[in-house]
């Protein structure tokens, strides 16, 4: 049976992402991004904060150390990647983060948290209550 590790997080950089190179000379970018997850319980609706580390090879990687900033929107396309490892005093420590292959950034790089993403209110036409027949397009 076939396996796919695929996920695409919405969310907001929760501090300034941190740009590295790696002796072969590529850049990896890592930043923390914070999303709520919502839940009912009982009659009321409640949130839980979801953290996870990003982290984006290369070209892109760079792209996002430059534009990016804490509290800034951006929708993460990428996999999941498990890592383990031993400390200096022996405990086995592991992490589960999120390679991107793909982050789009949302809203505009000025605002605030939670300002874009294209929330709001809009003008809607004003509904009419009659019809008649010329109306019907069959």
């Amino acid at each position: 049976m076939a396996s796919l590790n695929r996920v695409v997080l919405i969310g907001n950089l929760t501090r300034d992402p941190e740009l590295r190179y790696i002796p072969s000379g590529t850049a990896i970018c890592t930043f923390g991004l914070a999303m709520n997850e919502r839940y009912k319980q009982g009659d009321e609706w409640k949130e839980k904060p979801v953290f996870v580390d990003i982290n984006v090879w290369g070209k892109q990687g760079e792209n996002c150390s430059e534009y990016l900033g804490k509290g800034r929107q951006v929708c993460v396309e990428g996999r999941l990647n498990f890592s383990q490892w031993e400390t200096d005093e022996g405990q086995k420590r592991s992490k589960l983060d999120v390679t991107a292959d793909r982050v789009v950034f949302l809203g505009s790089r000025g605002e605030p948290a939670g300002s874009g993403g294209g929330g709001g209110t809009s003008a809607r036409a004003p509904v009419s209550n009659s019809s008649s027949e010329d109306d019907v397009p069959f």
